[in-house]
């Protein structure tokens, strides 16, 4: 089961003590995964849809405990490639539906005339219990989650641009939260990508476990990247340090096939010996072998001068060259 669909149940396992808080989460819901139509007479039914029969379960339970109503549910079979079932909580005019679309702000009246709402009706969301409420009913839904071991990203489908609008403005009431807006195909998204950002939606929306479990795979994830990072910088070093010690002792056999090791001073003479002595070995350990032992800087000073007198040989082979060249185009 997909991550998205664990925090789903865990969300469906909560009621919320307040009534205020009950008709946000229901308002949510219907915002986001519900369909209004007309069923004659100037009436209406509601129709909310969703994947996990959790949320069902959970969207009739609401209904029942604060319109004192029963629902039904039809089970449907998918025709999207992901196949699989889809159950649709349905709400007739017996069972109250002109009066949920009025206290969730959905259906209003103007001028005479009843319209649909396109946005999330303020009253419900004064106070931050509610907006709590609110954000679980949305994501319940029409949320999902991408499994946190592939990448952060947490998402609520919107029918409008409106609502997606709102519904930004309502995660951004939160300390620290940032979400966006982006437009897919003919519907609007409001999406976080920020872990930390969709780890406090999860404790502000009560999925308590999966926000542990959340925790557990980004610090497992993050703990696997620094130990990457940390090996790719000590290969990095240790190639750098092989191609360093590579050139000194090409420089060291340089000066022996010119001018030969003896030609060095004492000390330059004895560091050249002892890193062809140990052509592997750090300056620290190259040190640790002088005597008296030297400091790496002091190891590193000495190569740079052997790696000069080198050059300089280098440069008098060159001129030599030269000089042979131009006798010969004289003779």
């Amino acid at each position: 089961m997909s991550f998205a669909s664990e925090t789903k149940k865990e969300l469906a396992r909560i009621t919320p003590e307040k009534k205020c808080c009950m008709l946000a989460e229901i308002a949510g819901m219907i915002r986001v995964c519900g369909r209004v139509a007309l069923a004659g007479g100037g009436k209406f039914k509601i129709r909310c849809t969703t994947e996990t029969p959790a949320v069902a379960r959970h969207f009739k339970m609401l209904i029942k405990s604060y319109f004192g109503v029963e629902t039904t549910t039809e089970i449907g079979q998918a025709q999207t490639l992901k196949k699989g079932k889809y159950y649709t909580v349905v709400i007739g005019p017996e069972e109250l539906s002109e009066q949920i679309l009025r206290e969730t702000g959905i259906l209003m009246i103007r001028e005479g005339r009843d319209y649909i709402t396109d946005g999330i009706y303020e009253g419900l969301i004064k106070t931050k219990c509610c907006r709590k409420a609110y954000l679980r009913g949305a994501f319940l839904g029409a949320g999902t989650m991408t499994d946190p071991e592939k990448e952060y990203q947490l998402e609520i489908i919107c029918g409008t641009e409106l609502l997606s609008a709102d519904l930004r403005k309502l995660f951004n009431t939160f300390v620290d939260i940032h979400a966006r807006t982006m437009a897919r195909k003919n519907l609007h998204v409001v999406y976080l990508k920020d872990s930390g950002q969709i780890l406090d939606v999860l404790a502000i929306m009560g999925a308590q476990s999966q926000y542990f479990a959340y925790e557990n795979v980004r610090l497992t994830k993050e703990m696997r990247n620094e130990a990457n990072r940390r090996s790719n910088c000590d290969q990095a070093n240790i190639d750098k340090a092989v191609a360093a010690a590579g050139k000194q002792i090409r420089a060291i056999k340089k000066i022996e096939m010119t001018r030969g090791l003896d030609s060095l001073p004492g000390k330059l003479r004895e560091t050249a010996q002892v890193r062809l002595d140990n052509p592997d070995a750090t300056l620290t350990e190259l040190g640790e072998m002088m005597e008296p032992p030297l400091k790496k800087s002091g190891v590193n000073s000495r190569l740079k001068r052997i790696e000069g007198i080198a050059e300089k040989e280098d440069d008098a082979a060159e001129t030599g060259k030269e000089k042979q060249i131009c006798q010969k185009k004289k003779g």
